[in-house]
């Protein structure tokens, strides 16, 4: 068949004609297609991704299987025992350190895989929580303007003020150490900035052709913000949502570090962190290992967020 564009090809037949041009139409592609496919480009970006997907079935599901020893359980006569371990405890039973025991006899890998649970679970589900809030918050902010809009930043503007520490610790003193405080003191602060990156995304879109499209087509405000301007902010947010989840789990950290976080017998990795460093000089391991997974989790979400700017953004990109 000859090309598309020879002089034979005024000859062809219609139908091989309009073969031909399909033949060379390329097929279309989305913007979260093209985004997936920088990201690949990504190494580091990659070995993020999936080092973070270990970590969390490793965490949540590992426990699960059995000959895993239970956090909590604690055996007086074998502490302190050094990694690789296998030990026989009082009532008969078995038991493979694979990173040792504490001093109260407890297996410090599945202390670790439980304090996994914990610091994972307050990191995303804390920033879920700060992410609805701030976009409905900025979102509605930037939207209505005028003097809603300067009314309700001046309202993060004091909640900016306010000093955070200080307020976790009346919170704490007056309810208790409840896990679900520590919900809400982080909920409480962290939807700011991401209601003020919101904001500044809609008072940009707000102003576009196809806003202006759907109010010509009768749209309540309601749905050009919650189906048309919402939506079109999501790459900035997917980005800084990657950069609030290690910011969550720090705070973490520091509260449990100060002993205002989960209280034991449970653990976190901020717990966990705390107790090796009160033993530090007599067993280093004790701080080592979970300091190493949480700044290795923290540096993968650091570092997949990068990816994700560039892959969402491919101007800001330094390649």
């Amino acid at each position: 068949m000859p090309p598309a564009d020879s002089p034979d090809s005024a000859l062809a037949p219609p139908s091989s004609r309009r073969d031909a041009n399909a033949a060379t139409i390329e097929k279309g592609s989305s913007l979260s297609r093209d985004a997936w496919l920088r990201l690949r480009k990504n190494a580091l970006a990659m070995a993020s991704l999936c080092f973070l997907v270990g970590i969390v079935l490793v965490s949540f599901l590992l426990p699960l299987v059995p000959g895993i020893p239970d956090p909590n359980a604690t055996h007086p006569e074998l502490q302190s025992l050094g990694a690789f371990s296998r030990a026989t405890t009082a009532e008969g039973q078995s038991i493979f350190y694979l990173l040792g025991s504490d001093p109260l006899g407890r297996d410090v890998f599945s202390r670790i895989l439980y304090g996994g649970r914990m610091s994972l679970a307050v990191g995303f589900l804390a920033t879920f929580v700060s992410l609805t809030i701030g976009m409905i918050y900025g979102a509605v902010s930037g939207f209505a303007g005028g003097r809603i809009d300067s009314a309700m930043m001046r309202f993060v503007d004091i909640l900016y003020a306010l000093p955070f520490m200080i307020i976790v610790i009346i919170l704490t003193t007056y309810f208790g150490n409840q896990l679900w405080l520590l919900f809400v003191c982080i909920g409480a602060v962290e939807w700011l900035t991401m209601s003020r990156i919101v904001r500044g995304q809609v008072l940009s879109l707000k102003r576009q052709e196809f806003i202006d499209a759907a109010r010509s087509l009768g749209l309540s405000q309601s749905r050009i913000l919650f189906r048309h301007i919402i939506p079109n902010t999501l790459g900035p947010v997917v980005v800084y949502t990657t950069l609030t989840v290690p910011a969550v789990m720090r705070l973490e950290a520091i509260l449990s570090f100060l002993g205002l976080g989960v209280q034991p017998p449970d653990a976190s990795w901020g717990s966990l962190i705390k107790e090796g460093a009160d033993l530090m000089s007599s067993d280093p391991g004790l701080l080592i290992y979970p300091a190493a997974v949480f700044g290795a989790t923290l540096f993968s979400l650091n570092f997949l967020g990068d990816g994700l700017r560039d892959a969402l953004d491919p101007k800001s990109s330094k390649d």
